[in-house]
């Protein structure tokens, strides 16, 4: 059904001419009278086509980027280089109404769609060739009420935007560490970072969603997912969200207070103590005072702890990490500030990462034993790139508690979570680290096998690609719940990727 409606589409853009892209209901600056009829003559037999002329023909509204426009190459490219994708037409939007039609353009035409935010999917599955790309990173609205300690923010801020803005009240919700990456992408698929721990899962303190639906047969709706109209849709969005069963348009949190934070810096020069000082984090960082979070991250010649202590001194945090910081002798420094300033202060430009990364993402209940430390330092010392990296992020404390209303992330139970990652590759440079691409996703997936033993599940927002029982590693006995509530909401699966949540079948 989509290759037949893409290929009508392309002939459409063909006959337009050489240079010009004209779609069925796009206005485009400069356009001639002969292209403009091509529009809207296309419009009318897709129209037809679809069975759409009950409802008026969708136009596309917002900020709208098609392949002859000179920003269409930068629009169409995510922070994974690894993947590029040609998409027919990319729409930012900047209000709700633009996503409305938008999806209902997509659907009248019969276009396969993707939702777009922080542009961070890491296997590219936010982007698509000759499809829409419906993009809300411009929806950058913020609302805090501090009586209450509620934000509403647009789908659009990124997680730097996000925890500076709510450290100005000295309030706070988890994320992730790195700061580009899209806050709703993050905490529809669970979201989980330094603050974990103290305040649980990201997606634990979204407590409503503005969310355009497909459910009506051929248009697009509004609706709110909160605790007392769609609830069914919260819970799945709490875990579950990300392109499944809608476009998230708006996020309200409950937010928590804090004031200031003790960051932790320790490095290990080579990796030669490794096995007592990972031994030492995994019997400490998911068991200590809940305001701690913790990550190590291994590269192939150093050892790094990272550690955030909420409310906390410098002392506290020394003494509540000492049973790391006493193996060998590493180099440490403490920073105490605002949570804001802190978490600006240790981002990477994104100009100075490698072009391309591939990850695979895994959980662990039981402390790895000597031998699956043994495999981390075998790999390591392999490993591809100095940017590659074993990541790991401490679980435990607020994360093993669920909000009112539950959430679809299963994974509460978890001592931590890790992740293999490579990184190659220079930014801007089309085929650049192509001679490492194959050694890397090598490394990566022998990484992976060796340490199945020891881990189990995965991490939506790091997709596992080659896993055959996906569905089930990221969302354990949810996954029927989901598929329900999918074809609820989706009955047409409509938001459909590579790995989305398939709607439940009627028998």
């Amino acid at each position: 059904m989509h290759d037949y409606s893409r290929r009508r589409l392309l002939k459409t853009t063909a006959a337009a001419g050489v240079g010009s892209v004209v779609l069925p209901g796009v206005a485009t600056a400069g356009a001639s009278a002969a292209s403009a009829a091509s529009a809207a003559s296309a419009a009318s037999a897709a129209s037809k086509a679809t069975g759409s002329g009950k409802s008026r023909p969708a136009k596309l509204t917002g900020r709208i980027v098609t392949p002859n426009d000179p920003g269409y190459a930068e629009a169409s490219l995510g922070w994974d280089e690894l993947f590029v994708h040609y998409p027919l037409v990319i729409v930012y939007a900047q209000h709700t109404e633009d996503v409305v039609n938008a999806l209902t353009w997509a659907r009248q035409h019969d276009v396969a769609l993707r939702v777009r935010s922080g542009g961070h999917s890491l296997e590219g599955w936010s982007n698509v060739d000759n499809g829409i790309v419906i993009d809300v990173s411009e929806l950058k609205s913020v609302h805090i009420d501090t009586a209450s300690r509620t934000a509403r923010v647009g789908a659009g801020l990124n997680q730097l935007e996000a925890v500076t803005t709510l450290a100005e009240k000295n309030l706070a919700v988890t994320t992730g560490t790195e700061g580009s990456v899209g806050l709703s992408g993050a905490t529809l698929g669970g979201g989980f970072g330094f603050l974990n721990r103290y305040l649980g899962m990201a997606c634990d303190s979204l407590t409503a969603a503005e969310i355009v639906v497909a459910s009506d047969p051929d248009r697009a709706k509004v609706i709110t997912a909160d605790l007392k109209h769609h609830s069914d849709l919260l819970w799945a969005l709490r875990g579950a969200g990300n392109g499944n069963f809608g476009i998230v348009t708006s996020l309200t949190y409950q937010a928590s207070p804090l004031n200031s934070v003790a960051y932790v810096q320790a490095t290990w020069d080579g990796i030669g103590d490794l096995q007592g000082v990972f031994e030492a984090w995994q019997r400490t960082g998911p068991t200590a005072d809940n305001r701690l979070g913790t990550q190590l991250e291994i590269h192939r010649n150093q050892i790094l702890l990272f550690g955030v202590l909420a409310e906390g001194t410098a002392v506290e945090a020394r003494k509540l990490l000492a049973p790391i910081l006493s193996v060998g002798t590493p180099e440490v420094s403490v920073e105490i500030g605002n949570w804001g300033d802190v978490y600006a202060g240790f981002q990477i430009p994104t100009e100075e990462e490698p072009a391309n990364w591939k990850f695979f993402s895994q959980f662990t209940t039981e402390p790895f034993p000597k031998k699956a430390i043994s495999v981390i330092a075998s790999f390591m010392r392999d490993a591809p790139t100095d940017d590659s990296n074993f990541f790991t992020q401490a679980f435990g404390g607020a994360v093993r508690r669920e909000p009112r209303g539950g959430t679809a992330f299963p994974h509460r139970n978890a001592l931590f979570y890790s992740e293999p990652g490579a990184g190659w590759g220079t930014r801007g440079v089309p085929g650049s680290g192509d001679e490492l691409t194959p050694v890397a996703q090598a490394w990566i997936a022998e990484f992976s096998q060796a340490l199945r033993p020891f881990v189990h599940g995965a991490y939506v927002n790091v997709p596992n690609i080659g896993m055959q029982d996906w569905e089930t590693a990221y969302w354990g006995p949810n996954v029927d719940r989901l598929r329900k509530i999918k074809a609820k909401y989706d009955p047409h699966n409509i938001f459909q990727y590579e790995q989305s949540i398939p709607p439940a079948t009627h028998h």
